[in-house]
């Protein structure tokens, strides 16, 4: 039985679903801050098991990012990620103010264009958008 929970991912359960797919390790203390300064988070569970994440940052009137969506290799292809995307598009259409527009982004991992442009973003760049651009800060080693 898949179940989704909302607002109550824990710090060992977010590490842990990164761990699962590999993405950079972050220390406890970035993640409870990433926790806490999600607007809005989903957690998947079958059988009791974390499955997949997703969460919203933004300032949740002009912009709001789908960060950190992952579900975890064996439990892919079932709809998890599917559903736990449409949550969150709910919600940020929820909190989207009557005669306003917000815009809903995110930056998909390698390979997995398909399955966004399947949910209606667009790939960029376009005629119109520039190509996405990002920049680490990094302060390791100091």
């Amino acid at each position: 039985m898949t179940e989704y929970r909302e607002n109550t991912l824990d710090v060992d359960t977010y590490l842990g679903l990164r761990e699962r797919v590999g993405w950079k390790k972050l220390t406890r203390a970035q993640a409870q801050k990433a926790i806490d300064n999600s607007l809005y988070i989903v957690t998947a569970y079958i059988d009791g098991e974390p499955a997949g994440m997703g969460r919203i940052v933004g300032d949740g009137a002009v912009i709001c990012y789908v960060q950190d969506l992952i579900v975890v290799p064996n439990t892919q292809h079932n709809g998890v990620g599917s559903t736990i995307l449409g949550m969150l598009k709910e919600y940020v259409a929820g909190i989207t103010a009557d005669g306003t527009e917000m815009m809903f982004d995110l930056m998909c991992a390698k390979g997995r264009e398909t399955f966004y442009t399947g949910h209606g973003f667009i790939a960029r760049p376009t005629e119109k958008l520039g190509p996405g651009m990002i920049q680490y800060i990094d302060k390791r080693n100091m």
